[in-house]
């Protein structure tokens, strides 16, 4: 197995971890003098827009966040149906470049089709796409918003299936500080802490957080062999963030954080290791004019290793070393919301990223012992101009965006060479492309009587391909994927209708139909099975399936969401339901996929809490199914329906001080995830308990 030799930054956590106290001050500011005016930062960017009414919205509160079963990001976002990763494990046990995210059964191929935010920042991997999840404390959350759909707005572009934003903490929800150490099932540790310090016009955070565990054995127990083992985890993060006032209506705001993330597959050869570090500034101004200015950096690094199993499951034997895969992401965006009138709103702005990687692979292993070397990457960058406007007319509120990108694919190369002679077995450069996209999107929301909004729009987005899609090829045990260069950006044309109602004080219940269509929609599209010799990748061994990334025709979408909650007092439910009609359009290549359904599409996601909170008392209980799907892109391979139970205890002991109970997946259902080799089926987390202490200053 190859040795992943330490970086800074697995320094730089404990570093950040390790600062909590310094920050906990909690001495008396002075009151100021009655003839001043109180300054108020945030934290947050400009305010939601008004015509963001006429979309489909779900907002997840800081309460929720704090009291999911896991303390992950992942289970706080299963709140909301129809929102997935590519598998249905998590970030404890998946494999890192499996955790893609998108909504309304519009597929994928682990690359996310939904744009992630954190306070105005992208967040998905800028070599793969995919999402760090373990970067994520969810004490250092305040906010989660999803809006299902809605194509590339002023967000950015990316949004084909929505956007979610995640927004920390402001001061009103913070705390002095707060510490929280919880001991779990397998030899589980899970830590987290933060401190504030607010002042009159600004106000500055520190936060951690630590978990690991032994793991369980991915493979179900009635196909495992002596090779199969747990599966343990070690993962961290740390951030640092201030805000400042620097005029009485102008903020500045700075982001730097860091996560590091290393988890194993369940056999030899299968372990994963992720690194980042990201940093931003912001400036918000919220005069006459508002406007918003922002600036960011992200850096990766990547490295995995895979293995080849026999088919009694008795030996391991290493096929891959992705020893490093750097990535760097650069991008800045300039809004301003000039002041046309009180029931008028608008948002004009550019926004700009750009992106970098390659991957470094040792393969081709005899006798134990690799035998080439093989590096892939290249360069991406998008630029936009967009414009987002809203007019609210007494009931009735329109809303209208577009935005036109110009985009760029640079530097693409795929080089593959023997290690004893350096002999050059592939020396491909990929030429340069680059391309315009007219995107938007038009809204109505009408409020007939108070408790009811009826809303419908149409929209249109599209998607740049990643680094990792277009030059590397990549194998899941006996399977083999080879990239393709030539892959076109991804299209979606979508509209859609609901309605809200708040039919009594504390009730909402909504409900929207969709149609969505996907154009372009790349997939790993089945070429071949093992044993033999494939373009891209090499040998197959037999067992093993050849696939090939691909353009499809389209992947065509329709379907309902149903979103409720109540709230009465100390006690709260909510509730979430998604069913997706999903289907592949194809020719050529992939005319055998054409209707069936996209992998790892369910039909049908529910999600449903029942919660009571009293001061720092709560118990929540979470239910949640997923209907079956299909592992594979020929729907052969099918993932059993699965229902999970969650729960979240909570008792204070003092004022301060509280015992914390978690419960994931009560049950212990078996939740399928995929198929490994000759169908062999691996799961998601099973039954895990959770103890722990909070002190809350």
């Amino acid at each position: 197995m190859h040795s992943y030799p330490a970086k800074p930054l697995s320094i730089l956590t404990p570093l950040l971890l390790g600062a909590t106290p310094v920050i906990a001050q909690t001495a008396p500011a002075p009151a100021p003098a009655a003839s001043e005016a109180p300054i108020i930062v945030t934290g947050r960017g400009l305010d939601d827009a008004p015509g963001d009414r006429a979309f489909d919205v779900v907002t997840i509160e800081r309460d929720r966040i704090l009291q999911s079963g896991s303390n992950r990001l992942e289970s706080v976002l299963a709140d909301v149906a129809g929102l997935q990763q590519f598998r249905r494990s998590d970030s404890r046990s998946a494999n890192p470049t499996s955790q893609g995210i998108t909504l309304r059964g519009l597929g994928g191929n682990a690359a996310s089709r939904t744009l992630l935010l954190l306070d105005g920042v992208p967040q998905t991997d800028p070599f793969g796409g995919w999402v760090a999840f373990p970067a994520y404390a969810t004490g250092r959350l305040g906010r989660v918003r999803v809006t299902r759909g809605g194509g590339s707005g002023y967000q950015g572009p990316g949004a084909l299936a929505g956007t979610i934003e995640l927004d920390s903490a402001t001061p009103d929800q913070l705390s002095p500080v707060d510490l929280y150490a919880a001991y779990g099932s397998r030899d589980s540790v899970d830590a987290q802490g933060a401190a504030s310090l607010v002042r009159p016009g600004g106000f500055a955070t520190i936060a951690g957080a630590y978990t690991r565990g032994d793991g369980f054995i991915p493979t179900v127990a009635a196909q495992r062999g002596p090779v199969d083992r747990p599966a343990p985890f070690e993962q961290a993060s740390g951030a640092i963030r201030g805000v400042a006032s620097i005029t009485p209506d102008t903020e500045v705001q700075m982001n730097v954080s860091a996560f590091t993330d290393r988890r194993e597959r369940g056999t030899a050869f299968t372990a994963n290791q992720s690194e980042g570090a990201d940093a931003s500034i912001r400036l918000v101004g919220r005069g006459r004019w508002g406007w918003s200015a922002l600036a960011y950096l992200q850096t990766r690094a990547f490295a995995s290793s895979f293995a080849a199993i026999n088919a009694a499951r008795t030996t391991a034997t290493q096929t891959l070393d992705q020893y490093n895969t750097p990535a760097t992401g650069l991008g800045a965006r300039l809004e301003v919301a000039p002041p046309i009138g009180e029931q008028v709103a608008l948002r004009l702005g550019a926004d700009i990223r750009d992106v970098s990687g390659k991957t470094q692979e040792l393969y081709t292993f005899v006798a134990g012992l690799p035998t080439r070397r093989r590096e892939a990457g290249g360069a991406s960058r998008t630029a936009g101009l967009f414009a987002d406007g809203s007019v609210e007319a007494g009931a009735l509120t329109l809303t209208a965006g577009g935005r036109v990108d110009g985009w760029q694919i640079r530097g693409g190369m795929l080089a593959e060479r023997t290690l004893a002679t350096s002999a050059v077995l592939t020396d491909a450069r990929f030429a340069d492309r680059s391309g315009t996209e007219w995107t938007g999107r038009a809204g109505l929301a009408f409020r007939p009587a108070e408790p009811v909004t009826l809303r419908v729009a149409g929209y249109r987005g599209w998607r740049l391909p990643t680094l990792n899609e277009l030059y590397r090829p990549f194998r899941v045990g006996a399977d083999a994927t080879a990239a393709n260069p030539d892959l076109n950006p991804e299209h979606l044309t979508g509209v859609e209708g609901g309605i809200d109602l708040t039919p009594l004080p504390g009730v909402r219940v909504s409900a929207t139909y969709f149609y969505n269509r996907l154009t372009d929609a790349i997939a790993n599209v089945t070429a071949g099975t093992g044993p033999g010799t494939f373009p891209g990748v090499g040998f197959v061994a037999a067992g093993g399936t050849y696939r090939v990334r691909r353009n499809l025709d389209a992947v065509r979408a329709h379907g309902f969401e149903l979103d409720g909650r109540w709230t009465r007092g100390p006690l709260l439910a909510r509730a979430s339901w998604s069913q997706t009609n999903a289907r592949v359009e194809g020719s050529g290549p992939a005319a055998a996929l054409d209707d069936l359904r996209p992998a790892q599409t369910p039909r049908d996601q529910v999600s449903g809490t029942l919660g009571y909170t009293q001061g720092r008392a709560a118990l929540t209980a979470t239910v949640r199914h997923v209907a079956r799907q299909f592992d594979d892109d020929q729907n052969s391979r099918a993932l059993a329906a699965a229902t999970t139970v969650d729960a979240f205890a909570s008792l204070p002991l003092t004022p301060t001080l509280a015992v914390e109970a978690r419960a994931e997946n009560i049950g212990d259902e078996t939740v399928e995830t995929g198929f490994s080799g000759a169908g062999i089926v691996e799961r998601a987390v099973p039954r895990t308990l959770w103890i722990g202490l909070r002190y809350r200053l």
